[in-house]
């Protein structure tokens, strides 16, 4: 059979490992698909600019819309991120009738649902397994592996930039600005590091995964999205203190009123194998009806890890390319037609246990002022942490864990609680998961 000729658009970090991945690993990779995938057309800002690949054969464009309008492309590799021009390329490729593999997590998250829309008026396959936590096949196990279970909630670790950070500071002492200004130098972090570090990157692979999970529309609106800046040296020592460990978690979880969505820090109890993940790895761990708890662990980024999905779904696409549309793996896992309309929960409605830190005059009567306050909202604490004022200080530390509470009344008792007069400073709130 001739090969399936493919045009890829960008050759950065990811464009350039997928070419060399193609190249490398050809013959295993036409056995797989069972015919041979030739990259014939590519397209770049610069066709000068020096590449960690071989380019040789592959003739370079400028003009990305070359690709997608080349009758000879059969299927379009988009590499580039973000959504203009990426948006437009993916849908004039969808019209005129190419199959499409990317790894822009933040276009799918904000324009899946039409996107897949005309993939399937067109009986075209747009496939993004790239998208979500890089190297990990967790698109393929939420959406295949795992279709005999209902899911009842998953957790991950999907950004390994937030996770470097935390772990630095906790393995080290060290505060987030400093090891912040580590991870841009090493290029771990942007130079401007907000999709990270304030969980918007993480909120996109979300929307991703609990869309196949639940069979709901993509809606990267309703998450709830936390960042790390505010978490300090002390935050992550007296979460050791107390035998847990602060990790920056997207969460998706299926509750008796609607879905849960968020993205926040998090103190998982250090014992969980995910609260062990380190440095700038992704995890995910997905918990299913029939199979219980799994866990899916590696590279969340780099130019191979990647490049290892891009080749994946490539693979897929080619394997589906005889086969009857109606009959393919539903883009977001369960039928067009069956997507459910379960409503997203505000966060006020989610239901969790908390960290909680305060700041107050050490003078008696204090503790019990609090206590009382957490009483009247009915939350309960499970543990408690006093320190000493350091030397000259008067203020001391109080340190909390609570069971599980309605998010409304946490927000209620600590409103209270800062209004006491022996309060000093603002209450440092982060959610607690166990992940039982």
């Amino acid at each position: 059979m001739e090969p399936v000729k493919v045009g890829i658009i960008g050759l950065g970090t990811v464009g350039c490992g997928t070419v060399a991945v193609l190249a490398r690993n050809a013959h295993e990779i036409a056995r797989r698909a069972g015919r041979e995938i030739e990259i014939v057309r590519a397209a770049a800002r610069r066709k000068e600019r020096p590449r960690d690949c071989d380019m040789r054969g592959i003739p370079l464009t400028t003009d990305p819309f070359e690709i997608v309008d080349d009758p000879s492309v059969e299927i379009v590799v988009e590499l580039i991120g973000g959504i203009k021009p990426a948006r437009e390329l993916v849908l004039r490729a969808i019209a005129n009738g190419r199959h499409v593999v990317t790894a822009n997590k933040a276009l799918i998250a904000l324009h899946g649902n039409e996107i897949f829309a005309r993939a399937h008026e067109s009986g075209v396959v747009v496939a993004f397994e790239a998208a979500v936590a890089g190297g990990i096949p967790i698109i393929k196990a939420i959406r295949e592996g795992l279709a005999g279970n209902t899911i009842e909630w998953l957790a991950g670790i999907i950004n390994g930039t937030g996770n470097f950070i935390l772990s630095e500071m906790r393995e080290r002492g060290r505060g987030f600005a400093e090891v912040l200004a580590e991870a841009q130098a090493v290029g771990y972090a942007e130079a401007d590091p907000r999709l990270d570090v304030e969980g918007i990157d993480a909120a996109h692979k979300l929307t991703i995964m609990a869309s196949i999970a639940f069979g709901i529309p993509l809606q990267f609106e309703h998450v709830y999205t936390e960042g790390i800046t505010r978490i300090t040296p002390e935050d992550v020592a007296y979460a050791g203190d107390l035998g847990y460990r602060i990790k920056h978690l997207g969460i998706a979880r299926r509750a008796a009123q609607g879905i849960e969505l968020r993205v926040h820090p998090t103190l998982v109890p250090h014992r969980r194998l995910i609260a062990n993940v380190d440095g700038v790895m992704n995890a995910v761990l997905v918990r299913g009806d029939a199979v219980g708890p799994t866990l899916y662990y590696g590279p969340g980024a780099g130019a191979e890890p990647t490049a290892s999905a891009v080749v994946a779904d490539l693979v897929d696409v080619v394997r589906a390319l005889t086969a009857d549309p109606e009959n393919r793996v539903p883009h977001l896992a369960f039928q067009p037609g069956a997507l459910s309309d379960t409503p997203v929960l505000p966060i006020e409605a989610v239901e969790t246990a908390y960290y909680l830190r305060l700041r107050a005059q050490d003078r008696p009567g204090v503790l019990a002022d609090v206590t009382r306050i957490l009483g009247d909202l009915n939350i309960s604490i499970e543990a408690i942490l006093q320190k000493e004022p350091a030397e000259g200080e008067t203020d001391v530390p109080i340190i909390m864990i609570t069971y599980k509470v309605v998010e409304q009344n946490m927000n209620q008792a600590i409103t209270q609680i800062e209004r006491l007069s022996a309060v000093t400073q603002d209450v440092i709130r982060i959610r607690l998961e166990s992940l039982k």
